[in-house]
């Protein structure tokens, strides 16, 4: 026989007690355990992005409900840091964790819009317009500041009335194409964000 104190027996009776009246109610450990639960993001469509916040340049995994359906409207639900990105293995700062209240933000822009001159509104406008005006101004000023030779006669070929900052969001093939085509225009005042 077992010597026993009341505060023991007590804890051993309620103890088994307990245990009894979950079973009987279905919450028996074995199926519970054994039940396949399923994976939060499971049906979930997802795409890999760069954050867009600073020059580190993290990957994201960011996760979407909707299937490309006709009548289905997609939309993110959850991002997090891309486990496979050499850059941040997987981690997010607090301004990349909180991307998913940037992406929902009703201030949010989608288009491009254009102010014209003397005016103090801002105008939606599509993207091959805003890309046609941006390419027609860049050509306008070149063709009226491009300097061929100096005074001297030596040769320079350079456009200073221009300059261009890149994106340092982007892979090395990416920046060194930008390098190459800011330079073959002339441009002297390229620089990068990563620098800035």
């Amino acid at each position: 026989m077992v010597n026993m104190n009341r505060r023991q027996f007590l804890k051993v009776s309620g103890t088994g007690l307990a245990g009894s009246s979950l079973a009987l109610l279905g919450a028996s450990p074995a199926p519970a355990m054994a039940e396949v639960r399923q994976f939060k993001l499971a049906r979930m469509t997802e795409t890999r992005n760069t954050c867009p916040y600073c020059s580190v340049a993290c990957g994201l995994l960011m996760y979407g409900l909707g299937d490309g359906a006709k009548n289905a409207a997609s939309a993110i639900v959850h991002i997090e840091g891309d486990p496979d990105h050499p850059v941040n293995r997987g981690t997010l700062c607090p301004k990349g964790a909180g991307l998913i209240d940037f992406i929902h933000s009703p201030n949010r822009l989608k288009q491009p819009e254009y102010r014209a001159p003397g005016s103090d509104t801002w105008e939606p406008i599509g993207w091959d317009d805003a890309l046609d005006r941006i390419a027609r101004l860049m050509k306008d000023d070149r063709d009226a500041n491009f300097v061929a030779q100096t005074p001297e006669g030596r040769t320079v070929n350079r456009w200073i009335t221009t300059g261009m900052l890149a994106a340092s969001a982007t892979s090395n093939e990416t920046a060194y194409i930008t390098h190459k085509v800011a330079r073959s225009l002339g441009l002297l005042a390229f620089d990068n964000q990563a620098r800035v």
